[in-house]
């Protein structure tokens, strides 16, 4: 895939900060998924899952213009899972 020039395929940050952006991305799966959470203390569980969620928003922003177009569609369409897959399959898939 190619690159922008303005975006080097060697841009060193670029895979440390696909890294947290999945991590975040993932710890949003894990909130999603802690039903006894969300049974004992429903706020709390909302709490949490706002805060991932704004807290990948703010990843993404950082990423923007950085990435590729499929993975910015994703992220932009909140289409979470189909970005940490795309994450997972690679940096080279996420390079815009």
């Amino acid at each position: 895939m190619p690159t922008s020039p303005a975006i080097p395929d060697d841009d060193p940050a670029l895979p440390a900060e696909l890294e947290i952006l999945a991590s975040l991305l993932r710890r949003r799966l894990q909130v999603i998924a802690d039903n006894t959470s969300r049974a004992a203390a429903p706020e709390a569980h909302l709490q949490r899952l706002q805060q991932v969620g704004t807290d990948i928003f703010a990843a993404h922003e950082q990423l923007r213009g950085r990435i590729s177009g499929r993975l910015e569609h994703f992220l932009k369409g909140c289409s979470y899972d189909k970005a940490l897959a795309l994450i997972e399959a690679g940096v080279d898939a996420c390079r815009r």
